[in-house]
């Protein structure tokens, strides 16, 4: 999904991607419970560049999280998924990665130059595309109900609407390796340090790659 949102796209059929992630030993099955694994996948099969991030999305890792999706780049994040895909607090148990193609802002002003106002939405403006633009001011943290990621996760069919702390909170928990997978029988791949260590506080931020290399 985020290969699809890389200019220029990059595609790669999901059976040769999973394929590629048994072969390396990332994965048994599917599962990625590694977002250092993760970003070594996404630049091998992809040919991007990826950040691994770390310490969650907040503080000091806001604004470049933010100023990483008004440019236009995806982001990945792991996160325990609710029953309607949204973030929830579930230690890790529920532990499912999705994809944040843009964001939602509050502004207290429309900047003047590089938006317009969409047509059946009063109060709600886009970037107008291949126009310099002066990027808003973005809304400081603790302020509710102001920054929205717009994400999907891979079995949702539709985009949602995220409210960035119940993403951010929802990522800074993933601690446990759910009880329910450890006893059904089947192998996964978990790193050294579990879930804590593989996918707690961290992100991924996909760039196009540099075609000098």
């Amino acid at each position: 999904m985020a290969g699809t949102l890389l200019a220029p796209p990059s595609g790669i059929p999901l059976e040769r991607l999973e394929q590629m992630a048994v072969e390396r030993g990332y994965t048994a099955q599917g599962e990625m419970f590694s977002v250092a694994d993760m970003g070594k996948l996404a630049r091998e099969a992809l040919g991007c560049q990826a950040e691994q991030l770390h310490g969650g999305l907040g503080g000091p890792n806001r604004a470049p999280v933010l100023q990483h999706l008004v440019s236009g780049h995806p982001l990945l994040i792991p996160y325990d998924e609710d029953f309607n895909h949204e973030p929830c607090q579930r230690k890790g148990h529920k532990a499912h990665w999705a994809v944040s193609t843009g964001v939602l802002l509050g502004v207290q002003a429309v900047p003047s130059l590089g938006y317009s106002e969409d047509p059946e939405l009063p109060g709600l403006f886009h970037p107008v595309p291949n126009t310099p633009r002066q990027p808003p001011a973005l809304p400081e943290e603790g302020s509710p109900g102001a920054v929205y990621l717009l994400s999907k996760q891979g079995k949702s069919w539709h985009y949602q609407l995220w409210d960035y702390d119940q993403v951010r909170d929802s990522n800074l928990q993933l601690t446990d390796f759910s009880p329910s997978r450890a006893t059904d029988g089947q192998v996964y791949v978990v790193p050294a340090g579990g879930v804590r260590a593989g996918l707690c506080g961290q992100a991924l931020l996909l760039r196009p790659g540099d075609s000098s290399h």
